[in-house]
């Protein structure tokens, strides 16, 4: 009899740092695997995540310990540095395809989206070619089959019309938690807009910035 694969449960420090490590594997492939330094500042930063936090390298060094006791994360070395970077193994550990990756990071930094939200923040991850195809991946990705499912649909709000993903690293979710029936005076439609502009400028901040430090890095 096989056995049956299970998705491991994290802390929040540790879906952090893995999503992190898998963000920047595609954003920034020419600095990857990343530092603790780097990863620090990866797990610290301001855009593209919620909640920000403040971790300091003793709290990314546990996460980073019990993510490679679970098989999420390697050490490498190589080259003329004997700096220990890190790498993550999620597509190793599980069979998944780089689209799927894409969505799964984003669920993990920035906790649960609409398709529409996952395809405005998506574009240095992985380009999606319509709305309906990332339907797809978040179909597949929320059933369970030869994978654990990794996904779950949240319920809508009050006054919400698109449906909500979130991922499972956490566990199950208690959807009777205040947390998820909170009902806002804002009108949810408008604040969907403002959350899609708010991305698209973050996302052109942190191209900036990376621009700059290779800059940097290149005249020093």
């Amino acid at each position: 009899m096989e056995q049956q694969i299970t998705l491991p449960i994290l802390t929040n420090e540790e879906q952090r740092v893995l999503g992190s490590l898998m963000e920047k594997s595609k954003t920034t492939p020419e600095y990857y695997p990343l530092t603790l330094n780097s990863l620090t500042a990866a797990c610290n930063q301001k855009s593209s995540r919620k909640p920000v936090v403040q971790y300091d390298d003793d709290t990314v060094i546990a996460a980073l310990d019990s993510l490679r006791k679970k098989g999420l994360v390697a050490t490498a070395t190589g080259g003329t540095s004997r700096t220990i970077k890190y790498r993550h193994t999620l597509s190793v550990l599980y069979p998944i395809i780089p689209a799927e990756v894409a969505i799964l990071c984003l669920l993990l930094l920035r906790g649960p989206l609409t398709v529409g939200e996952i395809n405005s923040n998506s574009g240095r991850l992985y380009e999606f070619e319509s709305l309906a195809e990332i339907q797809e991946y978040l179909d597949k990705l929320s059933q369970e089959a030869e994978l654990p499912a990794m996904i779950i649909q949240v319920p809508k709000r009050p006054g919400q019309k698109e449906v909500r993903y979130m991922h499972l690293f956490g566990g199950m979710p208690d959807f009777e938690s205040s947390e998820f029936n909170e009902v806002s005076a804002i009108n949810i439609q408008d604040t969907g807009v403002l959350e899609a502009r708010l991305a698209k400028v973050e996302q052109e901040l942190e191209e900036l910035k990376e621009a700059f430090e290779k800059l940097m890095k290149e005249l020093y």
